[in-house]
C-alpha cells in the first residue's frame, strides 16, 4: 500500500494554468502506475491522466493536449501540468495508484485537491 498526498489545487480563470502534485510514500511506489481522476458537481468520477510504471501514458480525451502527466521517480512525485483550463475542468482531482503497474483499476487513493476554473 501506498500514501498519496497532494497538492497544488486552487482557482484559476478560464484559459490559466494550474500545476497539481502527488507524493508518494512507500519502498514500493515506483512499481505502482500513478493517475488522476476527477469529479466535478454532479457529474461521473473521470480518469484524467494515468503512466504506468514502464512511462506509458494515457489521457482523457478532454484533456489531451492540454494536460500534460509527469513523474519523477527519484522523489516519487507525480505531477499534472494543465494549461488552458476551462470551466469544465472544475472538480476534485484526486491522486491514485496501481500496484499493478499498469493503467487499469486503481487500488490507492489520495483525499483530493480542488481545482476551480472560473471568471
Amino acid at each position: 500500500q501506498v500514501q498519496l498526498m497532494e497538492s497544488g489545487g486552487g482557482s484559476v480563470q478560464p484559459g490559466g494554468s494550474l500545476k497539481l502534485s502527488c507524493a508518494a510514500s512507500g519502498d514500493t511506489a515506483r512499481t505502482y502506475s500513478m493517475g488522476w481522476v476527477r469529479q466535478g458537481p454532479g457529474e461521473e468520477r473521470e480518469r484524467v491522466a494515468c503512466m504506468s510504471a514502464s512511462g506509458g501514458t494515457l489521457y482523457a480525451d478532454s484533456v489531451k493536449d492540454r494536460f500534460t502527466i509527469s513523474r519523477d521517480n527519484s522523489k516519487n512525485i507525480l505531477s499534472l501540468q494543465m494549461n488552458n483550463l476551462r470551466p469544465e475542468d472544475s472538480g476534485m482531482y484526486v491522486c491514485a495508484a496501481s500496484r499493478s503497474g499498469y493503467c487499469l483499476t486503481y487500488t490507492d487513493w489520495g483525499q483530493g485537491t480542488q481545482v476551480t476554473v472560473s471568471s
